[in-house]
C-alpha cells in the first residue's frame, strides 16, 4: 500500500503557495481583495516663477521621491522650453533650460500621487555622518549651556530631539534660548544642536497637502537619525512623526529649487483631493514600475485579457462538478459538459440561456430520432445532428431578432458540438434506458450548470481569479482532496434510511 504522506505534501504546498502568492500580491501590488473599492489620490500643480534677464536660462527642480506616496501620473507644461527629467536611485529632479529668457516666466508640474502607506523612511547601510556645527563666540556658552541641560534628560537620538524641539517650544523660554533664536530659526537652531553632539540630522522640504488648497509653501521639517530610520520632526509646529498628509517633496537635505539666469524665483503649490478605484490604479502603478519580473496579465492586450477572463473562469465551474459529482452524486450528461453550459448562461443571462437550452435540446432529439431510423454511421450522423442544430439556433436567432427579443440573439453562445454530442448521448440514453434517465441526467446537467453559472458570475469570484492567479493553485489542491474520496454520495444515503430505523 502506497503512503498518502507525499500526496498530503504536495496538496498543502499548493494550497500555502496559492495563499501566499495572492497575499503578496495584494501587499506589493496594492491589488484589493474586494472589488469596488476606493482609494484616496492628491493632485497637485507645482508654479515655478521668476524673472528672466534675457539670457540663457535654466531651472533645476526637485520631483517628489517619498515612498510614503507613488507617483501615478507626472506631466510638465512649459512652452519654449527644454525638459529633462534627471532620476537616480534616490532623488528625481527637473531640468528646464531654454537659450533666451525674458520676462516674467512660468513653468508647471502636475502630478498625481497616491498613498502607499510606507511612511517609514529607512536609512542607507552607511551609517550617515553629522559634520558639528561651529558656534559664533556670542552663542557658544549659551548653546552648550542648553545641550548639557537636555542631554542629561535623554537617554537616545529620539528622546534627545524630542527634549530638543520642546526646549525651542516653551513659551517660557530662557535667556540663553532667547538668544539663540535671536540669529537661527527654529529649524537651523534644532539641527545646529543635533549636529553639535554627532547626531546625524538634515532639513526637509515637506508639503502637507489639504483638499482645494491654493499657493501653498513648503514647510522646512528635519529628518534625525535613529536606529536606522530617518524620524521627522516639524519643529515651527512642535510635531514629531509623520502624519498621513505630508508628502516629502524633498527629502535629501538639497535645494529645492535653483534657478540660473533668473530672478525671484519661487514655487507655489495647489492641491486637490481625489477618489479613485483601487484597482485601476494599482494596475496603472504596476504599468509604470515596468519591472521585467512582474508578470500580470494586465500586460496584455485588451482582446487576450478578455479571452483569459473567461478562461480563467473554468476551473470555479470545474470545482462546483467535482463537488456536485463527487459528493453529492448529481448525475450529469457529460462530465464536464456543464461547465461550456455555465459559459453560456454568462453571455445569455440565466434565463435566456435556459430556455435556449431546452428549445435546441428539445428539437434536436426530435431530429435525432428521425436519422436514428436510417441506420447512418455514426460519424456521419454527429455530422448530420451538428449541422442540424446550427440550422436550430439561426432559426431561433431570427425569430428572436423579428419578434423583437434581443436577448434571444445571445443563443448563438452555446457550444454547438457539445450540444450535438449532448443530443447524441441523450439520444442513445433514451433508446437504452428509456426516458426516465434522459430526465435525470438532462436535469442533474442544467441543475450543476445552474450552480456553476451562478459561482462563475459572482463578481467577487471574476475578480479574485483574474487578480490573483495564486487562487487557481488553492482551487487545484481541493479538486485533489476531493479527488481522495472513496465515501458513499449524499444522494445515495437515502438507499440506507430504512436500516437507519431498525433497532
Amino acid at each position: 500500500m502506497h503512503s498518502r504522506k507525499p500526496f498530503y505534501i504536495l496538496v498543502a504546498l499548493l494550497f500555502i503557495a496559492g495563499i501566499a502568492s495572492s497575499i503578496y500580491r495584494s501587499v506589493e501590488h496594492n491589488i484589493p481583495f474586494f472589488p469596488g473599492e476606493q482609494v484616496q489620490s492628491w493632485a497637485i500643480d507645482a508654479k515655478v516663477s521668476f524673472n528672466g534677464q534675457g539670457q540663457p536660462a535654466e531651472v533645476d527642480f526637485a520631483l517628489p521621491n517619498d515612498p510614503a506616496f507613488e507617483v501615478l501620473v507626472e506631466n510638465a507644461s512649459s512652452p519654449g522650453y527644454g525638459l529633462n527629467i534627471n532620476q537616480t536611485e534616490d532623488q528625481r529632479r527637473a531640468v528646464w533650460s531654454i537659450r533666451q529668457a525674458s520676462g516674467q516666466q512660468s513653468l508647471y508640474y502636475r502630478v498625481t500621487l497616491v498613498p502607499t502607506g510606507k511612511t517609514k523612511i529607512k536609512a542607507g547601510e552607511e551609517l550617515p555622518s553629522a559634520k558639528p556645527y561651529s558656534w559664533p563666540v556670542t552663542e557658544l556658552s549659551a548653546a552648550e549651556q542648553i545641550i548639557s541641560e537636555v542631554w542629561e534628560r535623554s537617554a537616545s537620538n529620539q528622546s534627545f530631539a524630542q527634549q530638543l524641539m520642546a526646549k525651542i517650544n516653551d513659551v517660557n523660554q530662557s535667556q540663553n534660548m532667547s538668544l539663540l533664536l535671536a540669529s537661527n530659526t527654529p529649524t537651523e537652531l534644532f539641527v545646529r544642536m543635533l549636529n553639535t553632539k554627532e547626531i546625524p540630522a538634515r532639513i526637509v522640504n515637506g508639503l502637507v497637502l489639504e483638499d482645494q488648497r491654493r499657493r501653498q509653501q513648503l514647510d522646512q521639517m528635519v529628518q534625525v537619525y535613529h536606529d536606522g530610520y530617518w524620524k521627522l520632526f516639524d519643529v515651527n509646529n512642535n510635531i514629531q512623526g509623520r502624519e498621513d498628509n505630508v508628502v516629502l517633496w524633498e527629502s535629501k537635505g538639497n535645494s529645492v529649487l535653483d534657478v540660473i539666469g533668473g530672478t525671484n524665483s519661487q514655487v507655489n503649490f495647489s492641491m486637490l483631493q481625489d477618489t479613485r478605484p483601487a484597482l485601476s490604479t494599482s494596475i496603472d502603478m504596476m504599468m509604470n514600475a515596468q519591472d521585467d519580473w512582474d508578470f500580470s496579465l494586465y500586460q496584455l492586450p485588451i482582446e487576450e485579457q478578455s479571452l483569459f477572463k473567461g478562461i480563467l473562469l473554468i476551473p470555479i465551474g470545474v470545482l462546483v462538478v467535482v463537488f456536485l459529482r463527487v459528493i453529492i452524486g448529481i448525475k450529469t450528461s457529460g462530465t464536464f459538459m456543464p461547465v461550456l453550459i455555465a459559459l453560456a448562461f454568462i453571455q445569455t443571462t440565466l434565463l435566456t440561456g435556459l430556455i435556449g437550452f431546452l428549445l435546441i435540446v428539445a428539437f434536436g432529439l426530435m431530429i435525432r430520432s428521425y436519422l436514428s431510423s436510417l441506420n447512418l454511421l455514426l460519424i456521419s450522423r454527429i455530422s448530420a445532428v451538428i449541422i442540424v442544430v446550427i440550422f436550430i439556433i439561426g432559426f431561433f436567432t431570427l425569430i428572436s431578432f423579428k419578434l423583437g427579443l434581443s436577448e434571444g440573439l445571445t443563443i448563438t453562445f452555446f457550444p454547438m458540438i457539445i450540444l450535438a454530442w449532448t443530443i447524441e448521448r441523450m439520444s442513445i440514453l433514451w433508446e437504452e434506458e428509456g426516458p426516465k434517465h434522459v430526465f435525470v441526467s438532462g436535469g442533474g446537467s442544467l441543475f450543476v450548470a445552474t450552480i456553476a453559472y451562478l459561482a462563475m458570475n459572482n463578481s467577487l469570484v471574476q475578480h479574485w481569479v483574474f487578480n490573483f492567479l495564486g487562487i487557481h493553485l488553492v482551487l487545484l489542491s481541493v479538486v485533489l482532496v476531493m479527488g481522495q474520496y472513496t465515501g458513499y454520495r449524499l444522494t445515495e444515503l437515502k438507499r440506507f434510511k430504512p436500516l437507519a430505523g431498525e433497532k
